[in-house]
C-alpha cells in the first residue's frame, strides 16, 4: 500500500523474504567484494573480507576455498576480458594476429596500476599463482593461446613450427617473461618484445 506520497508503507511476506535473501551475503557477494578491492589497489585479506560480509572466516573459507583460490579467480575475471578485448582488436591474421593479440595484453597488463600494485607488493604470490600450476591462471591463459592457434590454424592461416600444446606454453612464457620482467630480472616490462619474440617462435620475421 502507498501513501499519497509515494512511500513504501507495506510489504507483502513473500517480498520481505525476497528482500532478506538479496540482502543475505553469499559467495558471489564475497567475489564481488573482492575484485573491488583489487581493483583499487587494496591487498586481499580474508579476515577484513569476512568482517565487510558479517560473516566468519570459516564462512568465507567454505565459500571461495582460500586466499590464494579467490585471488586466482579475481586476475582471471579481469584478465580474460582484457584478453577478448585484445583478439576482438586485433588485426590480420596467423603469426602477426596471435602476435598483436599478446602484445596488446601484455601492454594492457603493465599499464594496469591495480596488477602493478600486486606484483610490487607481493611479488613472489604473485609469480608462483600466475606462472605456476598453484594457480588457474596459467593454464586458462595456455588454453587461451591454443585456442587463437587452432582457430588460426583450421583458417589456413598458419604452419606451426611446433604441436599446440608445446606452442601455447611457449608463447605463455613468453609473454609472461615481458610482462614479470621487472620482479624477475628487475628490468622494465616490455609489450613490443612480447610481440618480436612471439613472431620469431611463430616462424615470421619481425618488422625492423
Amino acid at each position: 500500500m502507498l501513501h499519497r506520497g509515494g512511500d513504501v508503507t507495506e510489504q507483502t511476506t513473500l517480498g520481505q523474504r525476497l528482500a532478506d535473501i538479496a540482502a543475505r551475503p553469499d559467495v558471489i557477494t564475497a567475489f564481488k567484494a573482492a575484485r573491488s578491492g583489487f581493483l583499487a589497489g587494496r591487498r586481499l585479506e580474508m579476515k577484513e573480507l569476512a568482517d565487510e560480509l558479517g560473516v566468519n572466516r570459516a564462512t568465507l573459507f567454505r565459500w571461495v576455498g582460500g586466499r590464494d583460490e579467490l585471488l586466482s579467480e579475481v586476475i582471471w575475471s579481469v584478465a580474460e576480458p582484457t584478453l577478448r578485448r585484445a583478439v576482438a582488436a586485433a588485426p590480420g591474421h596467423g603469426a602477426r594476429r596471435i602476435a598483436t593479440v599478446l602484445g596488446d595484453f601484455a601492454q594492457a597488463v603493465n599499464t594496469s596500476d591495480a596488477f602493478r600494485q600486486f606484483l610490487r607488493r607481493e611479488p613472489e604470490r604473485a609469480l608462483r599463482l600466475l606462472t605456476t600450476r598453484a594457480g588457474s591462471m596459467q593454464r586458462r591463459f595456455v588454453a587461451f593461446i591454443a585456442d587463437l592457434l587452432t582457430e588460426e590454424i583450421s583458417a589456413g592461416t598458419l604452419d606451426p613450427p611446433l604441436p599446440v600444446p608445446e606452442l601455447a606454453l611457449l608463447l605463455s612464457r613468453i609473454t609472461e617473461t615481458f610482462i614479470y620482467a621487472d620482479v624477475i630480472s628487475g628490468e622494465e616490462p616490455d609489450a613490443a618484445k612480447v610481440v618480436q619474440a612471439s613472431l620469431v617462435l611463430l616462424g615470421e620475421r619481425p618488422e625492423q
